[in-house]
């Protein structure tokens, strides 16, 4: 897939005010600080129009980027981030929960992972939540250019034997670099794919 073009759509905490359901949707959503940003600018090849921040937690708000014309990336907040209120921490999961279990154009979740880092509980229970709730994901594992492949591949073969506890076949994973854009053929050969076989769905307005 060739990116022709991406640009930023809309920005808020409101179900009820996201676009029009008739187009695919992919949602990326991770830990706080996994480089979630970075890798959206890489896939798109559009330096910035993702935000990225050293500072944890930076992305508080649903945001759509309308991709060719024709499909979105949905850039959700990061989960287990401590520092932001219990209040705010608590309606955040609610409408991320809503988002997800109520979207009728999310065709997939794209669940990033550290790759430098063993598996970590808090994703094991997102991708169990998923899991639970019948959302297809994929395993989106970042920073691969941080340290040795070998270290990255050892990490998620780690994370695979754990999500197998849990899982009759654990999804597809990916190793990626923001950097050196590993990994982006790769995840946009899965949006084509399906893209492919989109129909656009009935759909109902909800608060």
């Amino acid at each position: 897939m060739i990116i022709k073009s991406a640009e930023f759509t809309v920005s808020n905490t409101k179900i009820s005010k996201l676009p029009v359901p008739q187009l695919p949707e992919y949602a990326f959503i991770g830990r706080s600080n996994v480089g979630k940003s970075s890798l959206i600018n890489m896939l798109v090849d559009v330096k910035g129009l993702a935000k990225t921040s050293q500072k944890p937690g930076k992305t508080q708000l649903i945001n759509h980027f309308l991709i060719n014309k024709s499909w979105y990336i949905v850039d959700l907040p990061g989960y287990g981030y401590a520092k932001s209120s219990k209040s705010n921490r608590l309606e955040w999961a609610k409408f991320i929960k809503h988002y997800l279990e109520k979207r009728e154009s999310l065709q997939c979740v794209f669940v990033l992972i550290d790759s430098r880092l063993e598996p970590q509980k808090i994703d094991i229970e997102f991708c169990c939540s998923l899991g639970e709730k019948g959302i297809p994901f994929f395993l989106i594992f970042t920073k691969s250019d941080k340290q040795g492949q070998v270290k990255s591949q050892q990490h998620m073969a780690q994370f695979k034997k754990e999500l197998s506890a849990y899982f009759e076949e654990v999804p597809e994973m990916i190793l990626t670099s923001a950097e050196n854009k590993q990994g982006k053929d790769e995840i946009l050969k899965l949006v084509d794919q399906i893209n492919q076989v989109f129909e656009i769905p009935d759909y109902k307005t909800f608060d």
